[in-house]
């Protein structure tokens, strides 16, 4: 009865996820500082970091799909 489940995260991708999403927020949190409309510094900040934290969390669910589907197509060439 007992099944052995295979772990499918490790910290050393926990790690690489972290480090991935990590630099794309900083690379678009850059890339959407010059897309606000405004002149205040700290409103420039706030509504770059909000509209940035949707992308990286998009980011995030594309990453972990693509694990899953790269995952499917090694067991499928096995």
């Amino acid at each position: 009865m007992a099944q052995s489940e295979e772990k499918f995260t490790s910290p050393a991708s926990l790690l690489v996820d972290l480090v991935l999403v990590v630099a794309f927020f900083a690379f678009m949190f850059g890339v959407l500082k010059s897309h606000v409309p405004s002149t205040n510094p700290r409103m420039i900040a706030l509504w770059a970091a909000i509209g940035t934290s949707c992308l990286t969390g998009v980011f995030w669910l594309a990453l972990q799909m693509f694990r899953v589907v790269f995952r499917a197509y090694r067991a499928a060439q096995k």
